[in-house]
Parts: structure tokens; C-alpha cells; sequence
């Protein structure tokens, strides 16, 4: 990786070496995009001949900074040549991280315990990169001057159109996070909602909303993992959340929500997933140590063979991995605007590790590595 830097010439798009014959602290777009500053007794030189997941184990450590465009900067490294054998050792760790977790571990009580850590921040520190109602899945930006609150609000009033929400309908969100599409549904589609989470930070917070709301008796919330939930409900949601169930679950999680249908009536599954033909490497490895364990990325194809084994039949998709891509950038500008704050609260570390997992996705989505797709799906009358 190292030979594709040095001086450029005016057609080249490599980087500027600062100090090319002793210690060099600074390397620079050419274009102004960003540049790259070692810390402390770090070469820089040497930070450029790092693997993907050793140069961003080095950014949280605070080895060096990126200074501009975060996400350009990924973007250029992203598309250097990397070794081969070094993306397959990394791919197989990742694969290995997952089966650790899983073999072990298989209950409800792990998964929870995975799950709070990605939530284990105070509600301000997302505040400070979330939209107002801390919406943290995409939004849906069908114009270019979308705010992200916007954005959100579009998506929020997408999803009740594609499950057909009428008032007073039953409506269950699986992993309603702070409860914004409860309240939404409630508020402007007269539903009866229901929200289930295992974060007792978005509980209080939910529960404050419907106060102020004045949603109370239409709106609850509870504190507890999906497969505890009984009951039937016209319309579920599921947005954002079966990241942390894994392929190996999905049958079980599809059965689940089965159960919980009545009979004609529609469920909506939203996430995040693996495109066919990609597979795991050093920034999956990064993901599931630092961010997200015991997450696990699944393929399309995976979600509608199971959904269908389940009983279910598909009325409808939605590509979502163009709209992923703008709300993480959208993200990565709050938390860059908001950095001092953010250390106050979580450390630099965490506010680091949280930038780059960001910015990081928001290249991934751009790039086809990482999809994003809305189906709904529906349950037989007979």
C-alpha cells in the first residue's frame, strides 16, 4: 500500500508526502479533501501500510487524526490495493468472531447483553447525532435539500402507508428504540401502538414522550425482548433491529412475529444486510469488537426464504441502501459538530470508535458492500 503514495503530478490522486525522506507527521489530499496527522511517536507512513482493521483499531487508540472529509478519506483508502491473504485471514476471524458468540451463547440473556452495549451511552450523546425524535435507522430523503429530521419524518409516514395503518389498528414495533414510530403511528394514523425494548434508557424516554404527547391509553411501552411478546396485532414493525438476531435465528424470529399476526395482517421487516457476492472482512471484524457483538449481517435471499417457510408471503420491497448511506453522513456531521460535547460524556474513545463505524458504513452503502431493504410481508387470511 505503501508504493501507491509519494508526490503527485497534476493527473494523479495520490497523496502528498509532507517530509518524504524523515519522519512524516502530515500526509495530504492533493485536492484539499482531508489530510492525515500523526500523534505522538506515530510515522504516518507507517499508519498508510495498515490492513483496514489495524488503521482503525490505530484511529480510536488516537495514533493519528484525519482532519476534512472523514468519509473522502475512507472512501480513497477503501479503494487502495490491499493483500489478498491478509482480506482472507480477516474475513475468516470475523466468521470465527460470530461463531464464538453464538456456540456459547444462544439465549435471550446474551443477546440482550450484546444489545446494550451498542445502547449502553447516555440518551444525550445520541441526541447529539440522532434527529430530534432519535430515529436510528435510515430516513427516507426523496429530495436533496431533505433535512435529516425531515428524512425521518418521510420514512416514518412511508412505513404506515406500506402496512396500510388505519385508525385504530393494532400495531406492534419490534425494537421500538426511543419510540418514534409508535408515536407516530398514534399521532397521525390514530393506531393503537405498542413498542418493545430491551434499552431501559429508551423506555424512560419513550414513556416521557407519551406523557407529553398526550398519547396515553393509545401508546405503551415495555421492557422486554421480542420473544417475550404475546398477544395479536393487525401490523409489526421491525426497523433497524434484526441485525442483532443473526442467520442462524432467522427462522425462529420470523415464526415468531408469525405468531403474533393476525390473519391478513402485515408485518414490515427493515434492516441492514450482506449483498449477494460480498463477504466479511477487516471492517466486519472492527464492527462485531467494538460496535456491534454478536451482530451479524445476513443476504435477501437468506430474509425471504425464511419468511416464507414461516407461512409468510412478500406484497413488497424497497431498495434502502442510497437513503442509509445520506443518514450516516447526516450522523457523522452531528458528531463532528458536536465532538467536545460527545467526549464529555462518552470519552474520546467512544466518540471516535462511534465517527468511524459511521463514516465507515456511509462508504460501505455507497459502495454496494452493505445493502439496506424494507419488505413486507403478509400474513394469510386462511
Amino acid at each position: 500500500m505503501q508504493s501507491s503514495f509519494g508526490q503527485h503530478t497534476s493527473r494523479s490522486r495520490h497523496l502528498w508526502v509532507i517530509h518524504p525522506n524523515r519522519r512524516s507527521d502530515v500526509y495530504t489530499d492533493p485536492d484539499g479533501r482531508f489530510s492525515l496527522r500523526a500523534r505522538g511517536e506515530t510515522d504516518v507512513r507507517h499508519v498508510l501500510d495498515l490492513d483496514a482493521y489495524s488503521a482503525a483499531k490505530a484511529f480510536v487508540d488516537g495514533r493519528f487524526d484525519v482532519r476534512g472529509d472523514l468519509i473522502e478519506a475512507i472512501r480513497y483508502f477503501s479503494n487502495q490495493p490491499h493483500s489478498g491473504t491478509r482480506q482472507l485471514i480477516f474475513s475468516m476471524l470475523a466468521r470465527l468472531e460470530h461463531l464464538r458468540i453464538h456456540s456459547f451463547f444462544d439465549g435471550s440473556e446474551e443477546n440482550e447483553k450484546n444489545t446494550r452495549y451498542h445502547y449502553n451511552h447516555p440518551n444525550e450523546f445520541y441526541s447529539l447525532f440522532l434527529d430530534s425524535r432519535l430515529v436510528y435507522s435510515a430516513g427516507w430523503f426523496d429530495s436533496p435539500y431533505d433535512t435529516l429530521d425531515q428524512a425521518q419524518g418521510k420514512k416514518f409516514e412511508l412505513i404506515c402507508r406500506d402496512l396500510r395503518m388505519r385508525p385504530d389498528d393494532t400495531f406492534l414495533d419490534v425494537g421500538s428504540g426511543w419510540g418514534g414510530l409508535i408515536l407516530y403511528a398514534a399521532g397521525h394514523f390514530g393506531a393503537f401502538a405498542r413498542g418493545c425494548t430491551i434499552a431501559t434508557q429508551q423506555l424512560r424516554w419513550t414513556k416521557r414522550q407519551i406523557e407529553e404527547q398526550g398519547l396515553r391509553g393509545r401508546v405503551d411501552v415495555c421492557l422486554c425482548d421480542y420473544r417475550e411478546m404475546h398477544g395479536l396485532f393487525d401490523k409489526i414493525a421491525s426497523v433497524g433491529m434484526f441485525e442483532h438476531v443473526g442467520k442462524n435465528k432467522l427462522g425462529s424470529y420470523f415464526r415468531k412475529m408469525y405468531s403474533l399476526l393476525r390473519p391478513g395482517g402485515l408485518f414490515l421487516n427493515s434492516g441492514v444486510m450482506r449483498p449477494k457476492g460480498v463477504n466479511d472482512g477487516p471492517e466486519t471484524l472492527f464492527v462485531q469488537r467494538s460496535v456491534l457483538p454478536g451482530g451479524e449481517l445476513v443476504r435477501l435471499d437468506d430474509v425471504l426464504l425464511e419468511a416464507e417457510r414461516a407461512g409468510f408471503e412478500n406484497v413488497g420491497m424497497r431498495d434502502l441502501s442510497k437513503h442509509y448511506a445520506r443518514t450516516c453522513e447526516a450522523w457523522v456531521k452531528n458528531l463532528q459538530r458536536n465532538k467536545d460535547r460527545c467526549c464529555a460524556l462518552v470519552g474520546e474513545r467512544t466518540y471516535r470508535t462511534w465517527l468511524l463505524y459511521l463514516a465507515g458504513s456511509a462508504v460501505s452503502f455507497e459502495e454496494g458492500n452493505t445493502s439496506a431493504a424494507q419488505v413486507v410481508l403478509q400474513k394469510p387470511r386462511t
